[in-house]
């Protein structure tokens, strides 16, 4: 009887309202549950924007026949180099089949099918370095 009476003099001596706390905590709430909205459409927002910075950065790989390729070179090395090329070629494409299979010539192996995301298009053409030089005079 005495806790109980020491209990209810602690609640009178802070003006504990309880349909006042329990109308506080609902605001809480509501504010809790307003940022985690928020967050979540931020971060649709942020995945969507990045999508499409993906997406525009994507290179397309339209092959044709008689275009050249590269093969990337994924097989297992023991001992890989470091200066050692993943891409091999070029190749000629013979044939373009459906959901992205590309058949290609090689001069050793003869004709056979590769996935086209292991292919790149080959840019060939003259890459020759043109040297430049300045005479520098001398100041007087």
């Amino acid at each position: 009887m005495e806790l109980e009476h020491k209990a209810y003099l602690a609640m009178q001596l802070l003006n504990f309202d309880m349909q006042l706390a329990g109308e506080k905590r609902m605001l809480q709430l509501n504010e809790m549950e307003e940022f985690r909205n928020n967050a979540y459409e931020n971060a649709r927002i942020y995945k969507e924007w990045t999508k499409r910075w993906h997406d525009k950065h994507i290179i397309s790989r339209d092959f044709k026949k008689g275009q050249k390729v590269l093969l990337f070179n994924s097989h297992l090395r023991l001992f890989p180099g470091k200066l050692r090329s993943k891409w091999s070629g070029p190749f000629g494409v013979t044939q373009v089949l459906s959901h992205g299979a590309i058949e290609i010539h090689t001069p050793t192996k003869g004709t056979f099918k590769v996935n086209g995301k292991r292919l790149k298009p080959y840019m060939e053409g003259d890459f020759t370095k043109h040297n430049v030089s300045f005479l520098l005079d001398e100041a007087s």
